[in-house]
């Protein structure tokens, strides 16, 4: 779709029309770790105070039927940078290389040589390489999961001018870590490279002086992520991608005020004991530690709102808060007490609602109307497209296509949402079906109909009427069923490193 700003209501000014780059909006995404449909309290929680993001989805527009990329971390992320849906990334689960490299130490603590996940596609573009390539200067703060060092797809290779936080999923499993990876383009760094948290690895990894350390990352990232705000003028457009860890397990967090208000509010609280392989520790007060986690990201959200208002970038910063899949029971995590879901049956790792459907609001003041609550479906690999057209990008996929071995095609599967963030609702062209895998399973959901396949079995569900996916109509509607597996076999190329059940 091509941009149109007059039909948006942002009528083109002298300096936009002469493509002046300071006229075009800058760009965060704040993108948390694991975070519920239900999780804030704009969207029903009850028990977790989230004031800064419920002032947001006040201030902008909240999605209620949006969607993740794949009900887990690394093909989820590699949806929203790719724009492509899992039937057709690379990525499509969390390969990992962390568990075959060996070993280092730092001060006697183990940790491995090589981490990181399987790298995103050298020959399909990426978000920041778009952004970079259009005259923005780009920065990604927290967690990359797209490549492992020194592979094909590190930060410093995919148009990224600053990076700071762990390459490896597996690595952010803890927040008080011996080392998270950085990059400058800026102070002259050739590649990523780790920078060794000196505080931390003066107290043991795998036993209670865990507890000891003072470097907290989550506080890390964000820092830097205000800093680098600090940093820009308003004569270049920045673009930022925010990928903090919170609230991932493991349930840590300093004992703070917003870990203690928490303490003394849920009086009967749980212990869990922890797991080595996984790199979560122990935790006490499961519940505080959760709810805790959330009201800190709450504030890193009011701060950063904060720093674009005093910085004179409010009014010409689009802001995207959102989350990577649904909510996770790792670490000590219990959903269940929190009602997570909402109405939303699932959690982390489901094709089903609660594992896909996520919040997603989007504030953009003067340009965005101010508490909207909108129900149109969309999912992450319509941010590209999006962001084209946002920019000014016209044909992206024409111009940003790249030959494939083996006559492969080059797949772009979004659509740009432009429109209805625009409060142009009838010019917003809508999906036929949005599409996700993580093996063993498969969803699809048109209009109202969502098919779930699990090993090849299919169950089918009117969301209408049965949001909470609690009865199977699939031998009541065999017709509809029959179309949806056809999706399934059209939207799915067949992948060898990540092979999955069609249904039979």
């Amino acid at each position: 779709m091509k941009a149109n700003k007059l039909l948006y209501g942002l009528a083109m000014t002298p300096a936009l029309a002469c493509g002046q780059q300071s006229e075009k909006p800058n760009i965060i995404f704040v993108l948390c770790d694991d975070m519920g449909w239900g999780d804030l309290g704009c969207y029903g929680q009850q028990y977790i105070s989230t004031p800064n993001i419920d002032r947001m989805a006040r201030e902008g527009m909240q999605f209620m039927q949006a969607y993740c990329g794949s009900p887990v971390s690394a093909p989820s992320r590699a949806s929203l940078m790719t724009g492509q849906h899992s039937g057709h990334t690379k990525i499509r689960g969390n390969k990992e290389y962390w568990n075959t490299s060996g070993y280092v130490y730092y001060n006697g603590n183990q940790d491995y040589k090589v981490v990181g996940q399987e790298p995103l596609d050298k020959n399909h573009v990426v978000l920041p390489e778009i952004m970079k390539d259009n005259g923005y200067t780009t920065a990604q703060f927290g967690k990359w999961a797209g490549g492992y060092e020194g592979s094909e797809s590190t930060p410093d290779k995919r148009g990224v001018d600053e990076f700071y936080g762990p390459i490896c999923q597996f690595q952010a499993h803890a927040y008080y870590p011996n080392f998270l990876n950085k990059y400058s383009r800026a102070d002259g760094d050739k590649a990523v490279k780790r920078e060794i948290l000196e505080e931390n690895i003066k107290y043991k990894f795998t036993t209670d002086e865990y507890f000891k350390r003072p470097q907290y990352s989550a506080d890390m990232i964000h820092q830097k992520a205000l800093e680098w705000i600090d940093k820009q003028t308003a004569d270049k457009p920045f673009y930022g991608l925010f990928t903090y860890t919170l609230p991932h397990a493991e349930l840590a967090q300093p004992e703070d005020s917003i870990y203690l208000s928490y303490k003394a509010k849920f009086c009967e609280d749980k212990t869990w004991g922890g797991d080595v392989g996984s790199w979560y520790h122990r935790v006490t007060n499961t519940h505080a530690q959760f709810a805790g986690m959330i009201t800190r990201l709450d504030a890193y959200m009011g701060e950063i709102m904060d720093k674009l208002k005093e910085k004179g970038f409010d009014e010409n910063t689009i802001l995207i808060f959102s989350s990577d899949n649904g909510p996770h029971e790792e670490g000590g995590a219990d959903p269940t007490f929190f009602n997570r879901d909402g109405v939303l049956k699932g959690i982390k790792r489901s094709c089903n609602e609660g594992g896909i459907r996520v919040p997603f609001i989007v504030r953009w003041p003067g340009k965005v109307p101010a508490g909207v609550k909108n129900d149109h479906q969309l999912a992450f690999y319509d941010v590209m497209p999006t962001f084209c057209e946002l920019i000014g990008v016209e044909n992206y996929v024409e111009k940003y296509k790249r030959s494939q071995s083996g006559g492969k095609e080059d797949y772009f599967d979004g659509i740009s949402f432009l429109p209805t963030l625009l409060g142009n609702d009838a010019a917003q062209q809508k999906h036929d079906y949005l599409y996700w895998e993580l093996n063993p399973q498969i969803g699809v959901r048109q209009g109202n109909w969502k098919l779930i396949v699990r090993n090849g079995n299919c169950e089918l569900y009117d969301l209408a009427s049965d949001v909470h996916e609690d009865t199977n109509i699939a031998s009541q509607y065999p017709e509809k069923l029959a179309e949806l597996k056809a999706i399934v076999r059209q939207a799915h190329v067949d992948s060898s490193m990540f092979p999955i059940t069609l249904p039979k």
